[in-house]
C-alpha cells in the first residue's frame, strides 16, 4: 500500500490533502490548539462536555463542540449518548485514539527538552 492509498481512504482526506506526506495527515487529524488537549483529557477520564470545558479554560462551547465532532468524525473519539433526562453524553478514545498517546507523549518530551535547552 502506498502513502496515497492511505490518504485517499482516511476520513480527513475527504477534503483532498494537497500533499502525500504522512506528517501532513497526522497534523490534519491531531493538529491545532485544542485537539491534543482534548485527547489528553479524555485519556485521563475527563469524558463529559462540561468537565472538558472546565479542564480547558479559554475554549468556547462552539470550539469544543467543533473539535469533538472533528475527532469523532476522524475516528479518534467515540461518543456515547445515554437515553435519560437530562441527556448524558460521554466521550472515550477509540483504538486509533489510544494510538495517538505515544505521539502526544513524544511531543511533550520534546517540548520539555526544547524549553530547558
Amino acid at each position: 500500500m502506498e502513502a496515497t492509498d492511505v490518504l485517499i481512504s482516511a476520513p480527513v482526506a475527504k477534503k483532498k490533502l494537497e500533499t502525500n506526506c504522512p506528517v501532513t495527515l497526522t497534523s490534519e487529524v491531531l493538529g491545532g490548539k485544542w485537539k491534543p488537549v482534548i485527547i489528553y483529557n479524555v485519556s485521563r477520564g475527563v469524558n463529559r462536555f462540561g468537565e472538558m470545558q472546565r479542564a480547558m479554560p479559554g475554549i468556547s462551547k462552539k470550539m469544543l463542540t467543533q473539535e469533538l465532532r472533528d475527532l469523532e468524525r476522524n475516528g479518534i473519539l467515540n461518543r456515547k449518548i445515554y437515553a435519560q433526562i437530562p441527556p448524558k453524553v460521554e466521550y472515550s478514545l477509540t483504538d486509533m485514539g489510544k494510538a495517538t498517546l505515544p505521539i502526544l507523549n513524544a511531543m511533550a518530551d520534546w517540548s520539555m527538552k526544547y524549553l530547558f535547552r
